[in-house]
C-alpha cells in the first residue's frame, strides 16, 4: 500500500505552496523512500524537481483551471477519483485543492485562510472559487494540517471545525539557508548589481505583503536621521501592483529602490547573507517562511506582528502593526543604527531558524498519517 502526496504545487512552481510541497516530499521520501508516491497535474507549464523523480509517479493530464473546476465538480457529486492513485492506502492534497475519494483516507493541509481575512486582497477567480470549494475540501478531509497555530485559530472561529481534527505542523527554512561565503555573497552581490549596505524584503508585488507602506516607511527613515539606504525588494509583480509603483514615484524614490524581480532559487541564500536588515511587512501570512530563511542566513529580521509571524521569528525577531508606517521605519531605524542590537539579533535569529526542521515536519506528518489510515 501507498501514501500519495499531491506535488502539483511544487510541479508548477507555485512559490510558498511550491517550497511546502517539495520539501515536505523530499522529507518524506528521504524517511522512507519505498512507502511513498507523488501526484501531479500534467499542465503543459509542469516541471518535476529532479529529486523528485526516484519515487513511483502518477499524474493527470489536464490545465491548471480545468483540473480545480474537475475536482469541484466531483466533490459536488460525490464522485469518486479512487483510480488515479492505485494501491493507494492515503492521499496528502498540500495546497487547497481535495480531489473526491470515495474509499481512500485523506490529509489536507490548510496554508491559510487569506481569500476570507482579506477578499480585497485577492484575485476575484480565485476568491469565488475558494470561497465555494474550500468548505467542501474541510468537510471532506479525514484530518487537517494547519502550517501555524493562528491558521488553526482561523479554522475553527470561520469554518467551525473541531480542534481535534487539525494538527499544527510549522515549516522549515531549507537546510541550504544558512549564512554563506564571502566568495558567494560578492558574486550575488555583483550579478545583481547590489550596493554594500542595503535592506531587503523578499515577497511578490500585492497588496498583502503590503510593499506600498514599506517604501513609506523608506522614506522616513531620513527623517529619523537614516539617510542613505537603499532597499532591495526580490519578487515578482502579483496582482493590483499598480499603487505600489504610483506611491514610488509619488515619494521620488525610484533611485533608492532597487527591484529585482525574480530571483533564482540558488542566489536566495547569498542574497539574504548580504543584506544588513531584512523587513517583512506582511499583512497576513498562513506561516512566512522569508523571515525564517533570512534569520537562517543571519541576517537580523524586523517582521510584522500580523497573524503567525510572531511564531515563526519567536524572540528573535523584532516587530511592528504593519498598518503603522511610523512604526515601522522606527523598527527598522532601531536595528540599523545599533550595531550590538544587530549582532544580538544575529545570533537569535541563528537559534530561533534551528528549531524548524524538514525532518521534524515529515515525522509529524507522517504521524498524522499513521493516525489517519489506523482510523478508517
Amino acid at each position: 500500500m501507498t501514501i500519495y502526496v499531491d506535488i502539483s504545487a511544487a510541479v508548477h512552481g507555485r512559490a510558498g505552496l511550491g517550497r511546502y510541497a517539495q520539501s515536505l516530499a523530499q522529507a518524506l521520501l528521504d524517511g522512507d523512500p519505498v512507502r511513498f508516491a507523488f501526484f501531479y497535474n500534467r499542465a503543459p507549464s509542469a516541471h518535476l524537481p529532479v529529486s523528485l523523480r526516484e519515487a513511483p509517479i502518477r499524474t493527470v493530464r489536464a490545465g491548471y483551471k480545468p483540473w480545480r473546476m474537475a475536482v469541484w465538480l466531483g466533490q459536488l457529486t460525490h464522485l469518486g477519483f479512487d483510480r488515479l492513485l492505485p494501491g493507494a492506502e492515503l492521499f496528502h492534497a498540500t495546497e487547497h485543492l481535495l480531489m473526491p475519494l470515495r474509499h481512500i483516507p485523506s490529509v489536507l493541509t490548510v496554508h491559510d485562510l487569506v481569500f476570507r481575512l482579506l477578499p480585497h486582497h485577492h484575485k476575484l477567480l480565485n476568491y469565488v472559487f475558494l470561497n465555494l470549494a474550500m468548505p467542501l475540501f474541510i468537510r471532506r478531509a479525514d484530518h487537517l494540517i494547519a502550517v501555524s497555530h493562528s491558521t488553526r485559530e482561523d479554522l475553527v472561529r470561520l469554518y467551525s471545525v473541531d480542534p481535534s481534527e487539525i494538527t499544527v505542523i510549522h515549516e522549515a527554512a531549507d537546510p541550504r539557508f544558512r549564512p554563506q561565503p564571502a566568495e558567494e555573497i560578492e558574486r550575488v552581490r555583483r550579478e545583481h548589481g547590489l550596493p554594500e549596505h542595503f535592506i531587503l524584503s523578499l515577497g511578490t508585488i500585492e497588496p498583502r505583503k503590503n510593499h506600498r507602506r514599506l517604501i513609506e516607511a523608506l522614506s522616513l527613515l531620513r527623517r529619523l536621521g537614516a539617510e542613505g539606504w537603499r532597499l532591495v525588494v526580490a519578487g515578482e509583480k502579483g496582482w493590483l501592483y499598480q499603487p505600489f509603483f504610483r506611491r514610488l514615484e509619488e515619494l521620488g524614490l525610484e533611485d533608492e529602490v532597487i527591484l529585482l524581480g525574480h530571483v533564482p532559487e540558488a542566489d536566495l541564500p547569498a542574497l539574504y547573507s548580504a543584506a544588513t536588515l531584512f523587513v517583512f511587512p506582511s499583512l497576513y501570512e498562513g506561516f512566512g517562511l522569508p523571515p525564517l530563511e533570512a534569520m537562517a542566513c543571519g541576517t537580523p529580521v524586523v517582521c510584522s506582528r500580523a497573524s503567525s509571524l510572531p511564531e515563526v521569528g519567536g524572540e528573535a525577531a523584532l516587530y511592528f502593526d504593519p498598518t503603522d508606517v511610523e512604526e515601522m521605519a522606527q523598527a527598522m531605524y532601531e536595528v540599523l543604527r545599533d550595531g550590538a542590537l544587530r549582532a544580538e539579533m544575529q545570533k537569535r535569529g541563528l537559534e530561533q531558524a534551528k528549531r524548524f526542521s524538514w525532518e521534524r515536519t515529515a515525522e509529524e506528518t507522517m504521524a498524522v498519517y499513521q493516525d489517519v489510515i489506523q482510523g478508517a
